[in-house]
């Protein structure tokens, strides 16, 4: 899938890649109001080949695939409606990011192991009191799969201006 945008698909691959920011995905309920949740995420470059219907590309699609418990409202929403909608931006300036949308599908996390992933990502490993609350044995997991049918990189680095690091 090719990007709109300032970005090519290498350099949207690698800011979603290296993000340490929550995907916020936007969603509707049931009864059919827009509703909006942050999560954990990581980037699957090579996940959902198939031929992109509106570039014709046959590249892979990627998919952002996030964790949540099997009791969240989220699952619940998406089962209704998978169209949804999704953004990955910079919380400092000079801000930038991706957002598209696509459709979202909730598959069994049996071993947790996509939990334990994002938990070493966002907090650097499993020895910590979120990540036993989180892994606990009774607690049921499922991963939020979301495969884009459309990609916007937006960067706002030159009208902002570089920020020394």
């Amino acid at each position: 899938m090719d990007p709109t945008g300032p970005w090519d698909r290498d350099r949207v691959d690698e800011f979603l890649a290296d993000a340490c920011v929550p995907v916020r995905l936007g969603c509707r309920t049931p009864s059919d109001h827009p509703w909006i949740v942050s999560l954990w995420f990581a980037w699957d470059p090579d996940a959902g080949f198939g031929t992109d219907a509106e570039t014709g590309s046959d590249d892979p699609a990627g998919a952002i695939r996030c964790a949540t418990s099997a009791s969240a409202d989220l699952v619940e929403f998406v089962e209704h409606d998978d169209e949804v909608s999704f953004d990955v931006s910079t919380n400092d300036p000079p801000y930038k990011g991706v957002r598209g949308r696509g459709r979202a599908t909730v598959v069994p996390d049996d071993d947790k192991r996509l939990l334990r992933s994002l938990l070493s990502k966002y907090l650097g490993g499993t020895d910590n009191a979120t990540a036993d609350r989180l892994l606990r044995p009774d607690r049921e997991e499922v991963e939020i799969r979301v495969e884009p049918e459309r990609l916007h990189a937006w960067d706002y680095t030159e009208r902002m201006g570089a920020t020394e690091e």
